[in-house]
């Protein structure tokens, strides 16, 4: 019987049907596997499920040896994963887009709405004793016939569409490749300049993968160009935005608001300033985190695998 490791503790119900046709390796409840313990593992494992947490580097890829066929990533990115090396090595690198992609655009427009309309700001100072109850004090922005700017019109960025148009908002975005115009109508969205995007749009949310070319999309100079209205968004990679940037941008009151769930540094590297600041909300990398979702990211992890040992394509693949 095939043998595979999963690096990380998940909800197990979304693992039932691999852990019906091979044996799984799962950590003890509540732990992920130590780097010591995958040493030990991986010589004896045929695939091995891939958390974003864990790098797996080209050590922890050579512990599989030759017997290492599949990493199937539990997320949709996999920059935590070597995947050039495991391509050389022969290993197939799979990875979970589709059911990331609309509880990711439902923390977008969550954190959109919570950012126009004050509600984590209030909430604190009311707890902390120093909320104002004029009528002109808290206010915030509506979002009915604000422009969004999306960038990175994939398969997240698309679905935020469709939720910002119900309430009434206006798509703009900025895509590497401009999408066909039967897709812009379908959306309702009209592709713009990156520069022109910035400087017109109210909302800028990011929804692009980090690459060379992307680290840092979102700098001082980005912020100089923005509304001093605009309200930006963070639900897929930290290091698109220059934090330093932001932090300053926001203490000055260039823009109006942030709503981020990922961070430059990685989970849990906050930078301290941001904490000090009321204009920006922040979740602790959440956008995916709820157990439908997270049990539907395990069917489609073990699908991949399953599909690969019987000889079919993936639902999915990398490299």
């Amino acid at each position: 019987m095939k043998r595979i490791v999963v690096q990380g503790h998940m909800l197990r119900d979304g693992f039932a049907e691999l852990e019906r046709r091979f044996e799984v390796i799962h950590p003890v409840s509540g732990h992920n596997f130590t780097r010591e313990e995958l040493r030990s593992l991986l010589p004896e494992a045929d695939g091995m499920i891939s958390f974003f947490a864990i790098r797996t580097d080209r050590e922890m890829i050579d512990w599989g040896g030759d017997r290492l066929r599949i990493i199937s990533n539990f997320g949709v990115g996999y920059d935590n994963i070597d995947v050039d090396y495991a391509a050389s090595k022969g290993i197939v690198v799979a990875n979970t887009p589709d059911p990331v992609t609309e509880p990711t655009a439902e923390m977008a427009m969550a954190l959109m709405l919570d950012v126009a309309r004050n509600v984590t700001i209030c909430d604190r100072k009311i707890r902390e004793g120093r909320i104002s109850w004029n009528i002109l004090s808290n206010m915030g922005l509506t979002l009915e016939g604000k422009r969004l700017g999306i960038i990175g019109m994939g398969r997240i960025g698309k679905a935020l569409a469709r939720r910002a148009r119900a309430f009434g908002m206006e798509i703009v975005y900025n895509n590497r490749n401009r999408l066909p115009e039967e897709t812009e109508a379908l959306y309702g969205a009209r592709y713009l300049p990156f520069d022109e995007l910035i400087s017109d749009s109210d909302v800028i949310s990011l929804n692009a993968p980090c690459t060379d070319q992307t680290r840092h999309i979102i700098g001082r100079e980005e912020f100089l160009r923005m509304k001093p209205t605009a309200i930006l968004i963070n639900t897929a990679r930290g290091p698109l935005i220059d934090e330093k940037a932001l932090i300053e941008a926001l203490r000055e009151g260039r823009i109006f608001g942030a709503g981020v769930d990922v961070y430059e540094n990685g989970d849990g590297k906050i930078d301290p300033a941001m904490s000090e600041l009321d204009n920006i909300v922040m979740t602790p990398h959440t956008g995916t985190q709820t157990s439908d979702t997270r049990n539907a990211m395990a069917r489609y992890a073990s699908q991949n695998i399953i599909n690969f040992f019987d000889g079919v394509p993936l639902l999915s693949q990398v490299r």
